[in-house]
């Protein structure tokens, strides 16, 4: 059985949806620390006229110190929703396959969730049944499951029944690889791809948002993300 990992991040680069669709049990990562500074756990990047449109959630950190990804809360600023929306409809109207998909978006950025990793994990999730994506997403949160590094990964494995452990290629060099031999644990490496697809706006750019293709390519996303 094959198990990756990630952080939820908002609206996720394909590369992420490429790990779950190669693996059988997709952990999202909640319980680990959130990131200071920018991170993609709160923003990503789309494309308009004007090149890349970066989109961020903007949340409460100021004096709270550490806090897990499930313990971050959103701002209760009822203007960034409206401002995103209005960014997304702007770049993307003639976008083919936007319509479809627009009408989740808006609820969920209107929906006053106030966890962004509640925020993150919906739309994960939909954009894993639109690509019909065949693994198990869990959140590490709902398996009962501390620590860090090596160990966390280790007793994630055991609790799934999972024996490889799939990993970006780059990430092998920061890996207690022997760590996971002990515990039988293989660890397999990719590297990511570089899809190309039809865009708006010009030249085209890689690594935006899931959305950006989806919205450009529809139901063609995970044919492309499996080539």
């Amino acid at each position: 059985m094959v198990i990756s990992v990630h952080q939820p991040y908002f609206c996720p680069y394909p590369g992420f949806f490429y790990r779950v669709l190669n693996s059988d049990v997709f952990v999202l990562l909640d319980t680990v620390q959130f990131p200071r500074g920018t991170t993609w756990t709160s923003r990503n990047r789309f494309k308009h006229d004007q090149g890349t449109l970066w989109l961020t959630v903007p949340v409460r950190k100021k004096g709270l110190g550490f806090q897990t990804i499930d313990a971050v809360r959103i701002c209760r600023d009822r203007q960034w929703p409206r401002k995103h929306l209005a960014s997304l409809r702007h770049a993307y109207a003639h976008a083919p396959f936007f319509r479809e998909h627009y009408p989740f978006i808006e609820a969920q950025m209107q929906s006053g969730t106030r966890r962004l990793s509640d925020l993150n994990i919906r739309i994960i999730r939909y954009i894993a049944d639109y690509i019909r994506v065949g693994a198990d997403i869990r959140r590490l949160s709902e398996m009962g499951i501390r620590g860090k590094g090596a160990a966390l990964l280790i007793d994630i494995c055991r609790q799934t029944g999972a024996t490889q452990l799939l990993i970006p290629r780059s990430a092998r060099s920061h890996m207690d690889i022997a760590a996971f031999q002990t515990a039988g644990i293989r660890i397999d490496t990719y590297r990511m791809p570089m899809w190309i697809y039809p865009q708006l706006w010009g030249d085209f750019l890689p690594n935006l948002s899931i959305l950006d293709m989806i919205f450009n390519i529809g139901p063609k996303t995970r044919d492309l993300l499996r080539s």
